[in-house]
């Protein structure tokens, strides 16, 4: 008979998962899913807001991610206001989405994802954590928190505090950067610059040794990959300019669409949904549905942009793609190459971080523009640290929300996430799968989806009826009565 194995929970990711694989009646596998058991319904009950609150409401969708939705519903809200922000205020807005860029990339490289490089797959569980991690490189530990407290200090510095701040707005941004803080930022550079040279130089180190077999086939297929680029292709993470624009690349180095609107993007992104998880299945409409695969995050950005445009990240993107073994323009096709992602934007957004704060206009000018509703209808974009992120409204002539659509990084990568979970599957279980499989193998399954660092809290929404089991039992736990729906 058929068998199922089931990973339930997946660990060290933001919310509720669960993997499954399916074996034949042989004991191959047959299938290999991900997932998405939580549901939250962000997208109806923002209905009948003014679109004013929605950089409030939407913070709210997550701990994580607090900053990207904010950002992403403040620029959503330019475009209704029809105005161009101050100047200042864009330069503000940069640096925040920098600070959470870092900060979250920290969270993910340190905290969830290398207890796994560090101590091994083959490592207790009990201790194959951050705790472990602790015990057992405290400098390398204290470097991760240290890094992911400076970029949380710059959100608290600008918003006022590290979660959920209701600092940018439609039009720009509440209040200006104090000298202050610019003084502290300034201090707090050199530290912050020496914990990601010492993960740097450490994980290359694991790449030339222990970790060479999972890059190779850690979710390494060919895909499309999405992001925003400017004007001139460089890498690029809030406002692309006129000339900029969202790029996709092909896994070849091909760019299939260059400068395309966020506007547009239902013209180009369609989203299946499949009975078995919450999460939508997004993918690029000229291939259908699922050859449209795409994948978002930081290695998309980095895939998509011909470069930085700052001397070590740039440095350090042109030796990413040399390991690819494709020479200096290479597309990375391996999901495990995220994790060094993470640590090249980290360096990119020190650099970014850097230039703005040593700029001394940076402390003076508007930093609002106030209009009235001009519009019924815009699509903001931004990247999040998982990818790229689409805030879509409607709203009536009163500014009263009256349609949601939210288009998450997580979501446009689920189509790869299990893709990867098969593929890894394939490569590291015994063929037949046995009766018994021992934990590290299975874990390096749920690394896998590690490679993306979802986030699904932000990401959960259905379409159709959402199913429902109702069941009312007594004291003594007797099944009383039962209602289903879908």
């Amino acid at each position: 008979m058929s068998r199922t194995i089931r990973i339930d929970p997946v660990t060290r990711i933001e919310g509720h998962a669960r993997i499954t694989l399916q074996l034949d009646a042989e004991g191959h596998l047959a299938a290999a899913h991900f997932h998405v058991a939580e549901y939250r319904g962000f997208e109806r009950f923002c209905e009948g807001r003014p679109f004013t609150e929605m950089a409030g409401i939407t913070a709210r969708i997550c701990g994580i991610c607090p900053v990207s939705h904010m950002l992403a519903a403040a620029r959503t809200g330019d475009k209704l206001l029809a105005v161009q922000i101050p100047a200042l205020a864009d330069q503000l807005r940069r640096l925040l989405n920098l600070a959470q860029l870092l900060q979250s990339h920290a969270l993910s490289f340190f905290h969830l994802s290398s207890p796994d490089f560090l101590l091994g797959w083959e490592c207790d569980p009990a201790r194959r954590n951050l705790f472990g991690l602790i015990a057992a490189d405290p400098e390398l530990a204290r470097a991760g928190i240290r890094l992911r407290q400076f970029g949380q200090q710059i959100l608290e510095l600008l918003g006022g505090r590290r979660i959920h701040a209701a600092w940018a707005v439609p039009g720009g941004v509440r209040t200006p950067l104090s000298a202050e803080a610019r003084d502290w930022i300034l201090q707090h550079l050199p530290q912050a610059r020496a914990s990601v040279t010492r993960a740097l130089a450490l994980y290359k180190r694991l790449l030339d040794g222990p970790l060479q077999r999972e890059q190779r086939t850690f979710g390494h297929f060919p895909s499309l990959f999405l992001a925003l680029v400017n004007g001139t292709g460089r890498w690029e993470h809030l406002d692309p300019g006129a000339d900029g624009g969202l790029r996709l690349r092909a896994s070849d180095g091909t760019i299939v669409a260059d400068r395309l609107h966020e506007q547009d993007y239902t013209s180009f992104l369609g989203e299946a949904v499949e009975p078995w998880s919450y999460l939508k299945f997004p993918y690029y409409k000229p291939l259908g549905y699922p050859d449209g695969i795409y994948r978002v995050g930081p290695l998309a950005r980095l895939n998509v942009c011909e470069r930085v445009g700052t001397a070590w990240a740039d440095a350090e993107l042109l030796e990413l793609r040399q390991r690819s073994g494709s020479g200096p323009a290479a597309v990375i096709s391996s999901s495990f190459a995220y994790h060094h992602a993470r640590l090249v934007e980290i360096v990119a957004c020190l650099e970014g971080i850097a230039a703005l704060v040593e700029d001394e206009t940076l402390l003076h000018g508007r930093v609002r523009a106030r209009a009235s509703l001009n519009r019924n209808e815009a699509v903001g974009v931004s990247e999040a640290p998982r990818g790229t992120l689409f805030h879509h409204y409607c709203v009536d002539d009163d500014g009263l929300i009256t349609r949601v659509n939210l288009l998450i990084a997580t979501g446009q990568n689920n189509l790869a996430m299990n893709r990867t979970v098969a593929q890894i599957a394939r490569e590291f279980l015994p063929d037949p799968v046995p009766a018994e499989i021992p934990e590290p193998l299975l874990n390096r399954i749920e690394a896998g989806i590690r490679c993306f660092d979802p986030c699904l809290s932000c990401s959960t929404h259905a379409a159709g009826q959402m199913p429902l089991r109702l069941q009312l039992r007594d004291a003594a736990g007797q099944l009383l009565a039962e209602r289903c729906r879908g």
